[in-house]
């Protein structure tokens, strides 16, 4: 879920309206829910089962497709499957014995660089609700309404299976966004309580996480996002090197391991945007607008456009940083007509705000 997804530190290029980041959890309205029958659609492949005929068959189809691509990879089941399932289960699902849940499907399906848009589960009653209720929670992310978000995590604790890695890993996410409620009051978690509530939530499905060997491990897209979510709180408390040594492990990974997968895509431009603006921030403008053009080229080749106006004022307040005006004007003008086209009035603001401080008050668009 995206949570967090741009740190909030003051330099002005860097703050972004937020409506629009937290789109990552569209796995609810993608999902066909058809009542007893089990349907798969892979490429041009479609078929429909009954419960009857669901005991190999569709079960086969998605375990020799996991199979395949994981041997494929050189991975051992036991290397894909952690902070996931029990090997046993692996080896189940992969021989067609065991069908996969929801979370289970989608995050093996993501690790092996696999798309899991092409691939629909009949699910049960309980995981329609939990569906339902990250939702919710999602929706209180992107608008800050810890008063209407917290309480649907107290509900979805309550359905949360204790052995469910990944639901616990998206509870514990969303409350280092949403804050904790005390003494009647809704308070922020103090920078010490994020960073181990993080590190627990990426070690819940990742056991082995060191954020120094990043390139080591095996993630799927909902723990690139966790990563994410560590780096933002660095950024936050000012540790511009930690960050920018995770964000530079964080942009190959994606780079080799998600070009080919659809609903990644906003992956790339989230984390070069963050990166760029933190580069940015300390003042390495030259580096900032390499890994901006960066973002900028895969907002355009995903069509995931969202960071895309911040991302070019990234460059802009560069670009003037290194002595460029007219360039810094132009780019200025174009991040202004993007918010506009948008309607996002907050960033129109900085925008303005940011160009008339740097050229003057006679500066128009």
């Amino acid at each position: 879920m995206c949570f967090e997804i741009f740190a909030q530190r003051s330099k002005p290029a860097g703050i972004i309206a937020c409506w629009f980041l937290y789109q990552e959890r569209q796995i609810e309205q993608r999902i066909i829910f058809l009542k007893m029958k089990f349907f798969v659609k892979c490429g041009t492949m479609e078929k429909n089962f009954t419960k009857k005929g669901e005991s190999s068959l569709e079960k086969y189809f998605i375990g020799e497709i996991i199979r395949q691509k994981r041997t494929e990879l050189g991975l051992k089941q036991c290397q894909l499957c952690e902070g996931i399932c029990e090997p046993t289960t692996m080896s189940r699902i992969e021989s067609g014995k065991q069908m996969p849940g929801l979370n289970t499907l989608k995050n093996l399906l993501q690790r092996l660089g696999l798309s899991d848009e092409r691939y629909y589960a009949l699910v049960s009653k309980n995981e329609m609700q939990i569906a339902d209720l990250q939702t919710e929670i999602v929706s209180a992310n992107v608008f800050k309404d810890p008063q209407r978000g917290l309480p649907k995590i107290a509900e979805l604790e309550e359905l949360a299976d204790p052995d469910d890695h990944l639901l616990h890993q998206f509870i514990l996410r969303s409350k280092v966004l949403l804050g904790k409620k005390e003494n009647g009051q809704i308070i922020p978690y103090t920078y010490e309580e994020k960073l181990d509530m993080l590190f627990k939530a990426i070690r819940l499905t990742v056991p082995n996480f060191d954020i120094d060997a990043i390139e080591k491990g095996l993630y799927s897209i909902d723990e690139v996002k966790v990563i994410n979510q560590i780096a933002t709180v660095y950024s936050n408390h000012g540790e511009s090197q930690k960050v920018i040594h995770i964000y530079d492990q964080l942009l190959q990974y994606i780079k080799k391991h998600f070009q080919n997968i659809l609903q990644s895509g906003g992956l790339l431009p989230l984390v070069a945007f963050n990166y760029a603006r933190e580069l940015d921030l300390i003042g390495r403008y030259a580096d900032a607008i390499e890994i901006a053009e960066t973002g900028w080229k895969a907002c355009t080749q995903y069509g995931q456009y969202r960071t895309l106006p911040s991302t070019i004022a990234i460059i802009a307040e560069c670009y003037h940083f290194l002595g460029q005006d007219e360039k810094s004007k132009k780019y200025y003008k174009q991040a202004f007509y993007l918010f506009e086209a948008i309607n996002n009035k907050r960033g129109i603001e900085v925008i303005t705000s940011e160009a008339k401080k740097y050229f003057g008050e006679d500066f128009s668009f």
